[in-house]
């Protein structure tokens, strides 16, 4: 199988061996300006081809053009967005990206309810006894604090609880599915930020952008709690800073933030490039026994010291499973 990307005008045609896809900053496909192919990563084919991939958080962004991306590779996708009519489109646009044989199943929730998580997962335990990639996702940034249905601050029910509470409920399917994968999107947003396990509901004191540093900190502790239960498993558990990524995110918080996303927008990166790191770590064996790792542009990185802190990881993971209501099954 030959998957083939955009490049430049200027470039010369690549020989891309048999078996090897190539990824590179545009959509995955031919370019039907050029007809010539260029890599950024090559990825084995037979990684990823019919293996079963959830994402949550791919009607735009990153989440999209992975799940493009993905299914260009061969992969069997599920993806999950909170709105019908944007979860529709974005699943037909990516069957046009890719063509013909394309398989992309759509969930709807709103990951801000753990009703409607719970929901989600009971779903996909249904339809799929196999699920062999996890893509926790979906993120937000609320310029005003908010609580949601469950009495939790909004924020965090979306970028953390909502990818703990999944995961959780995924993890008996992953294991029977071993070797599996769980991939977070992080951020280097989580440097100098820490938990602030006396205001978790953020009652005290609540700022949009230090709020959503918060839950990217969440992320990669629960990326390391959650590899070390998965210890011996043969599922692994990593998360990855995408850069900063020219997509809609931040636009719903008012004038200011809409104005200050503009003009970072030059300095941003594509989709795309955004997403090259979450792919690779759905498909590549480089990582296949790497587990517990925060990553970006496809190298391990080191956290912040906040986020190494096991101690705290522990501490997180017992809080956050009280909040929501225990879970049903230990790891």
């Amino acid at each position: 199988m030959h998957v083939f990307a955009r490049v430049p005008k200027a470039a010369a045609p690549l020989k891309v061996p048999i078996g090897v896809c190539v990824l590179d900053d545009e959509w995955l496909g031919p370019d039907h300006r050029t007809g010539h192919p260029s890599v950024a990563i090559a990825l084995d084919c037979c990684a990823v081809n019919d293996k079963q991939i959830l994402i949550t958080g791919a009607t735009n962004g990153i989440g999209l053009a992975a799940a493009e991306a993905l299914a260009a590779l061969g992969a069997n996708l599920a993806i999950v967005g909170r709105n019908k009519t944007r979860t529709r489109i974005a699943s037909a646009r990516i069957r046009a990206a890719v063509g013909r044989g394309a398989t992309v199943a759509t969930f709807i929730a709103d990951l801000s309810s753990q009703a409607s998580v719970r929901r989600l997962a009971a779903e996909v335990l249904a339809r799929y006894p196999k699920l062999d990639v996890l893509v926790n996702n979906a993120g937000a940034m609320y310029g005003t604090r908010q609580l949601t249905k469950d009495g939790i601050e909004l924020t965090w029910a979306v970028n953390h609880l909502a990818p703990f509470l999944l995961s959780k409920l995924l993890l008996h399917r992953l294991k029977e599915s071993a070797p599996a994968r769980i991939i977070t999107t992080a951020s280097q947003a989580h440097q100098g930020a820490h938990i602030p396990f006396d205001d978790l509901n953020a009652e005290r004191s609540y700022r949009g952008f230090g709020r959503y540093c918060e839950t990217k900190l969440a992320n990669i502790l629960f990326t390391i709690e959650l590899a070390r239960r998965l210890d011996g498993t043969g599922v692994t558990a990593n998360c990855f800073h995408p850069g900063l990524v020219a997509t809609g995110f931040n636009r719903n918080n008012g004038l200011l933030m809409d104005l200050g996303m503009t003009i970072l927008r030059p300095a941003s990166r594509s989709p795309q490039k955004g997403a090259e790191t979450l792919v690779w770590l759905a498909t590549s064996p480089d990582v296949a026994n790497v587990s517990g790792v925060y990553f970006f542009d496809q190298e391990q990185r080191p956290p912040s010291p906040a986020a190494q802190d096991t101690e705290t990881a522990g501490r997180l993971w017992e809080i956050s499973e009280r909040q929501c209501a225990a879970s049903r099954r230990p790891l």
